[in-house]
């Protein structure tokens, strides 16, 4: 690994980890920290003395901050609700890689789901985790002919890949481990719905 690499590196892990804090943060604080982050970096890459390594450094650490910058100020890294139906699906075909659950506020269930997607999403910063309240989306629960809750629906660029119906494939209990919904949407062939480049 070079050493812009490196600091690349360093980069992607401080914005994701603060993108993905569960603690209450101020929002223009926490850009402030990624904003003195990446000028240290741009500084450290301009004292480089390769002035064609230096120039191709900065123009990637910019196009790299410039990508989780807007990664992370559209929802990666957390698990939101969306409750307006042309928004879910204007976000399930825009995103690469999308996680939705559809749920229903009386169903323990969904909130066990709830529990573990909640904890996922800061870990796979790649894909976008979300939940829909089910009679906030009547047309695509009846386009995605979801009959049982709790359901997850997986998306890659728009189309769907795999789903979630219930707890039947996740050992049948209420009691199963986050790693065991980790490892089964790790696992879906291959069309993974987490993605491992944006894990940390």
């Amino acid at each position: 690994m070079s050493a812009t690499d490196a600091k690349i590196a360093t980069l992607k892990s401080h914005i994701v980890q603060s993108a993905s804090s569960s603690r209450p943060r101020d929002d223009n604080a926490s850009d402030l920290d990624d904003e003195e982050l990446f000028a240290q970096l741009e500084e450290e890459l301009e004292n480089d003395s390769n002035a064609e390594l230096r120039e191709h450094g900065i123009k990637r650490l910019q196009r790299e901050m410039q990508q989780l910058q807007q990664m992370k100020s559209s929802g990666h890294g957390r698990y939101d609700e969306l409750t307006d139906e042309k928004e879910v699906i204007r976000t399930s075909a825009n995103e690469p890689r999308c996680i939705i659950h559809f749920y229903h506020s009386k169903f323990k269930r969904c909130e066990i789901m709830d529990k573990h997607l909640a904890k996922l999403a800061p870990k796979y910063f790649g894909t976008r985790f979300l939940r829909v309240f089910v009679e906030n989306v009547p047309w695509l629960v009846e386009k995605l002919a979801i009959q049982v809750l709790p359901c997850v629906v997986c998306f890659m660029d728009g189309v769907t890949k795999d789903r979630l119906v219930g707890f039947e494939e996740l050992g049948n209990n209420d009691e199963f481990e986050t790693a065991t919904m980790e490892w089964r949407l790790l696992n879906c062939g291959k069309h993974c719905p987490v993605s491992d480049a944006w894990q940390h």
